[in-house]
């Protein structure tokens, strides 16, 4: 193994902050009963005021109130509830016809064919080269009959941000509700509740060096939505079973140490890297070149298999993905740049770099040293890449 590994796959998971497992630790150990009421016993107490602390933070960060931010446990699980509670809640009341996008990551499109299987229907909006969805074919899409809109903050792959203060607009003058999983864009650009017309909203903790497996969900006040999983009568009677205290208090601290002064840091680094990869021979950048998430960088390689590159890189010590995280043991095109227009060379090819709080300036220098070499040597042995 390498006795040191240049990360840059930070949209995967990312490191875990020590300062968070220092706050999770008294939870874990000491702190560890179920949450009660207050008539139950006093360490019971002690981690209901703990995770009510924590939920209160993490609302706060999105302009919510505590009690519309419910915990599950990740992204995959808020967004599935986002979809499929509000298609049990409005299913038989209003209609069974969902509108999302092509690039929208695994959970919202698995969910919305999961309730296609049910009888819905799902109108998948088109979007641009950028990635960026066509209002006005969204607009049309909506109907009588539609009960939610799912568009994503950002996309996970290509980093596209979508306009979500019009989109929230169009299906505010339509009368439906709308989703959109903030994963890979909670506090790295602005989201305010307040501010936006979202009516559910997707967020996780390991995307900013909280603990994996710590999620949840915005659920504007009086909202239609079910719970879709049996169980007890937690989170407000929305998501059953026992509550993660000291997942609750680590994502609420890692919600603490992200600054704006790091974000912008991120971004220095990947507009550094983007310059200098773009002038290796035959690449593009995928995705908005401004509207797009400040930590995330999105090249295809022509004449080179983006999994080779990854291997080749892997090799020398430098972690990055092809397409987004759930795609790095396929071989399949990736869904975001077939969604965008682009054909199967160009996806085969794309090279996907996110940078976390671990990064450092050298990093860049280093693997975009890497990089070019590797291009080089993979397009001298091809048929395809001789003499480019």
């Amino acid at each position: 193994m390498f006795e040191t590994v240049v990360y840059l796959d930070n949209s995967a998971v990312t490191r875990l902050d020590e300062r968070v497992l220092e706050a999770m630790r008294p939870y874990l150990f000491d702190v560890y009963a179920v949450a009660t009421s207050q008539f139950g016993y006093s360490v019971g107490i002690e981690a209901r005021d703990a995770l009510d602390t924590a939920r209160g933070k993490i609302a706060a960060a999105l302009g919510a109130n505590q009690e519309e931010f419910i915990f599950t446990s990740g992204s995959t699980e808020s967004s599935n509830l986002a979809l499929k509670g509000v298609a049990l809640a409005l299913g038989e009341k209003k209609g069974r016809h969902v509108v999302t996008s092509p690039i929208e990551d695994f959970p919202v499109l698995h969910s919305a064919r999961s309730l296609e299987k049910q009888g819905f229907s799902v109108t998948y909006v088109r979007v641009d080269e950028a990635g960026r969805v066509d209002l006005d074919a969204l607009r049309d899409a909506i109907t009588p009959q539609t009960i939610l809109v799912s568009i994503q903050a950002a996309n996970q792959e290509i980093g596209t941000l979508q306009d979500l203060a019009t989109i929230g607009q169009i299906c505010r003058e339509k009368g439906t509700l709308l989703h959109t999983d903030a994963t890979h864009a909670f506090l790295r650009i602005p989201l305010n509740v307040r501010e936006l017309p979202l009516d559910l909203v997707t967020v996780s903790a390991h995307t900013i060096h909280g603990p994996r497996g710590m999620g949840g969900l915005y659920v504007r006040n009086k909202t239609p939505l079910r719970k879709w999983m049996d169980g007890g009568f937690q989170e407000f009677d929305l998501r059953p079973g026992v509550e993660d205290i000291p997942g609750a208090v680590g994502f609420a601290r890692a919600v603490e140490l992200v600054t704006p002064e790091e974000t912008a840091r991120l971004q220095g680094m990947r507009d550094r890297l983007t310059a200098l990869l773009l002038q290796v021979p035959s690449t593009r950048l995928n995705g908005h070149p401004l509207h797009r998430l400040p930590q995330n960088a999105n090249i295809s390689f022509r004449f080179v298999e983006g999994e080779s590159l990854l291997l080749h890189l892997d090799m020398r010590g430098f972690a990055v993905s092809t397409g987004s995280a759930c795609f790095s043991r396929s071989l399949e095109a990736s869904h975001v740049i077939l969604g965008i227009g682009g054909d199967h060379e160009r996806a085969h090819g794309s090279v996907r770099f996110t940078f976390g709080r671990y990064n450092k300036d050298e990093d860049v220098d280093a693997v975009v040293e890497a990089v070019t070499e590797i291009v080089a040597e993979l397009r001298r042995i091809s048929p395809l890449g001789k003499d480019r």
